[in-house]
């Protein structure tokens, strides 16, 4: 998979941005004891017990996709630390696709981070490959095993923290979670009672870049559980998802069965995808290497495969 050129070093990737983007970001650190512009007094309480919760640790690491939860925890760490305590850390592996890397490094940049890459390998993995249920466990495994031995001592972190946000703690298809509490990781923003739209509204008061960005879940959780994990399908359905992007679809996942690819779009633009756009839509799904594909009439919904398993129905 082609990656963004990048200055990084030898061993971990520890990547600067564009000097001239630098130039731009926010410097947030200046910005550490002045109350967000924009926000209620239960927000910016909220973001003042992050704040409380993040002054413990020396150094922290903050496992980061550049989503919208880890952003705003990076953020929010750099303010109440200092950029020079605080170190984002990006997994990359085949499941990552170019442009949600890219994006990160964006945010990143916006935010005045460093970011050290770790190259994380869940593909060597049998259970992960198996595509069980329980395959984001053995991912979210992967990458703090992989910060625990290769970034905590190398960068001196005394904690590693992770985008959990109080909507995540109660829903039931996230076996990540499990992951995070074998390794201690924190969760400062769930521990703080801040859910998904608070962290949104955090996000825009901050001035990033992806206040706004849906969703972006492992392109892993296209595939079907118990069908297996390989590259090749990781990069189908990654191409086709780019595909769909550069039509000007808000959203979409591209489901891998086989031969079939099912689209899934938010529901206000089914009837784009169906009418005016099926050609389009159509050619760029069978160069990803699909040669049937099938539009879900249900719309989009995060963890469609989870949930069917464990009995929450789809649409």
């Amino acid at each position: 998979m082609r990656r963004p050129d990048m200055r990084c070093g030898p061993a971990l990737r520890t990547c600067a941005a564009d000097p001239t983007a630098a130039h731009r970001r926010t410097n947030l650190e200046q910005e550490k004891h002045v109350m967000l512009p924009g926000l209620s007094d239960t927000d910016g309480a909220a973001v003042d017990r992050v704040g409380a919760l993040l002054h413990t640790p020396g150094r922290l690491g903050v496992a980061f996709s550049g989503g919208v939860d880890s952003s705003v925890l990076l953020a929010l760490a750099v303010r109440a630390l200092g950029a020079d305590r605080v170190i984002a850390v990006l997994g990359v592996s085949p499941s990552l696709a170019a442009d949600e890397h890219t994006a990160a490094l964006r945010v990143a940049a916006t935010i005045g981070a460093r970011v050290v890459e770790v190259e994380t390998r869940e593909g060597d993995l049998p259970a992960y490959r198996a595509n069980g249920p329980d395959r984001c466990f053995h991912c979210k495994n992967e990458l703090f095993a992989r910060i625990s031995a290769e970034v905590v001592r190398a960068h001196g972190l005394t904690a590693v923290a992770y985008g959990e946000n109080a909507d995540d703690v109660v829903r039931v298809d996230r076996p990540g979670a499990e992951a995070a509490v074998r390794h201690r990781v924190l969760r400062p923003l769930a521990d703080a009672g801040l859910d998904k739209a608070a962290v949104r509204r955090i996000a825009a008061a901050l001035g990033l870049p992806c206040a706004d960005k849906p969703a972006a879940p492992c392109l892993a959780s296209r595939i079907p559980h118990f069908s297996e994990v390989t590259p090749d399908k990781l990069g189908q359905v990654e191409a086709a998802e780019r595909g769909l992007r550069g039509l000007g679809f808000s959203d979409c996942r591209v489901r891998h069965h086989g031969d079939v690819a099912r689209i899934e779009v938010p529901v206000a633009e089914i009837a784009a995808l169906a009418g005016d756009l099926r050609e389009a839509a159509l050619a760029v799904v069978r160069d990803a290497g699909f040669p049937m594909v099938a539009v879900d009439l249900a719309g989009q919904q995060s963890g469609a495969f989870t949930l069917s398993l464990i009995g929450v129905r789809h649409g």
